[in-house]
């Protein structure tokens, strides 16, 4: 429950500043470019430093460094907040802060994934990683809403709460207890220090599930575009913003509750194929709506299917890796499964920018619908993934 509610409160207090910081450089700027740059400097913490953070996730304790970059994230809200107060903060000033959160962001996601193992049995890991996500969605449909609303009484006041609540989840973190493993740590090397990278490409369905989850993100992302559908297109304010940031939530949360009461059973493979076939249905749905409901709906479809996704290619991830190399591993999955919304984010800004925001979304959903077939085709192992959980009586 430590866990839960940390994860609950680390992303709701991320996404409430994810729409601050969305509205208020479109306000300050008027670019949709801007919104892709947000994503840019969220991007490359990940990619620079993916070799430095798998090192940190398997040499530390993980509590620690997860309570660490909590810290992190609230002096970068802090320094939003008083910023907007002062009314100083520049667009060049809002992406070095929001670097800062970026590093911290990247540092805690592979280590506090890499914790699950360590406080449920594996057996259960599917059903903890879908209950993981469950938290996640909850704060995602709770924290844009609150964001908009927030951001309608006071810009400042979304900062400061994001502050409180990023160090509250310090707290809960540090009071987790995990299991202790008596792991020998080898020295770091060049082998150590590229395992992660290595052992994923040897191994195809690891590395079909997790490039599948970067280019159908990638491509069929649709986050960057929601304050210019909130506000060009649907003809509303900041709260269709929040409610529209929401609406992937309720449906991730929906199928992430139920996950995490029934397992997926079999034909893991082929349900993540179609996840990721209906994903790019719903960006099409969504960039062609003119309607705050319908746009509502795709969205709510989108969410589900992503959550599906992300369940069966975690279990997978952590099903598949020895617990001394979870946190190396983990940082590479992270690279491109995290990476690839921020760069996906980049990706719609730049298209909207170049072709209006309309086109942006039905190529992202076109180009995720090749993507699928692709990969059915490349990485046919994948496929033939029949369940999660390993036989009764089969060694982790």
């Amino acid at each position: 429950m430590l866990f839960w509610c940390a994860r609950t409160f680390t992303n709701g207090a991320y996404m409430m500043q994810g729409v601050a910081v969305g509205w208020q450089i479109y306000e300050l700027t008027n670019d949709p470019f801007d919104l892709g740059l947000v994503g840019l400097v969220q991007f490359v913490p990940l990619v620079v430093l993916s070799v430095v953070i798998g090192q940190v996730a398997d040499r530390f304790d993980r509590r620690i460094v997860v309570a660490t970059c909590q810290i992190g994230k609230a002096l970068a809200a802090l320094a939003l907040a008083v910023g907007t107060a002062r009314g100083s903060l520049t667009r060049d000033a809002m992406l070095a802060i929001l670097l800062v959160s970026g590093t911290a962001r990247a540092f805690e996601m592979p280590s506090i994934h890499a914790l699950l193992p360590g406080i449920v049995p594996v057996t259960l890991l599917p059903r903890a990683i879908a209950a993981s996500v469950s938290a996640q969605q909850t704060a995602v449909i709770c924290g844009p809403s609150l964001g908009g609303l927030l951001y309608m009484l006071s810009p400042t006041g979304v900062y400061a709460i994001c502050t409180a609540v990023f160090i509250a989840a310090s707290v809960l973190i540090s009071l987790i207890r995990v299991a202790r493993r008596s792991e020998e740590r080898k020295p770091i090397n060049l082998e150590t220090l590229f395992a992660g990278f290595r052992y994923i490409r040897s191994r195809p369905i690891l590395l079909g599930a997790i490039s599948l989850d970067l280019f159908a993100v990638l491509l069929g992302g649709v986050t960057a575009l929601l304050p210019i559908y909130a506000r060009d297109i649907l003809q509303a304010g900041p709260w269709a913003l929040g409610l529209l940031r929401s609406a992937p939530a309720v449906g991730a949360l929906a199928v992430s509750v139920v996950l995490a009461r029934r397992a997926i059973a079999g034909n893991a493979g082929r349900i993540m194929y179609a996840a990721v076939g209906i994903f790019g249905l719903a960006s099409l749905a969504f960039g062609l709506s003119t309607s705050i409901a319908l746009s509502f709906l795709a969205l709510v479809i989108y969410g589900a299917s992503d959550a599906i996704s992300v369940v069966i290619r975690q279990s997978l991830v952590q099903m598949r890796t020895p617990y001394e190399m979870l946190g190396r591993v983990l940082a590479v999955n992270s690279m491109f499964t995290g990476s690839s919304g921020s760069l996906g984010e980049f990706r719609a800004g730049a298209v909207a920018a170049a072709l209006g925001a309309v086109p942006s979304a039905l190529i992202g959903g076109l180009g995720t619908i090749a993507v699928m077939l692709i990969w059915m085709w490349a990485f046919p192992q994948l496929r033939r993934v029949d369940k999660l959980t390993p036989e009764a009586g089969a060694a982790p």
